[in-house]
């Protein structure tokens, strides 16, 4: 009789610990887009620098900063591109 409540607790339990396991994959499969196909990239963006790589100039990184971007991710933006200019220098 022990045993078998043993086995229900622990399985209980368990079922219990896995629960925050589960939740991200959910979210995750959420923000997949539903169609499955790549967005098309156009051929003007492929003389420019990535971000953050050596040729990279701060001009180049304020100028991708989205114009609707709100004023603290317009901050936070600009920020970084000036802490990547520093390191590059």
């Amino acid at each position: 009789m022990k045993v078998s409540q043993f086995i229900k607790r622990m399985g209980i339990v368990a079922s219990l610990a896995l629960i925050p396991c589960i939740s991200p994959l959910s979210t995750y499969a959420a923000d997949q887009p539903a169609g499955g196909a790549t967005p098309a990239t156009s051929a003007a963006g492929l003389g420019e620098a990535a971000s953050g790589a050596v040729e990279d100039t701060l001009k180049a990184c304020l100028a991708r900063i989205p114009k609707d971007a709100t004023d603290g991710q317009r901050m936070i933006a600009q920020d970084t591109c000036k802490r990547d200019q520093e390191n590059r220098i």
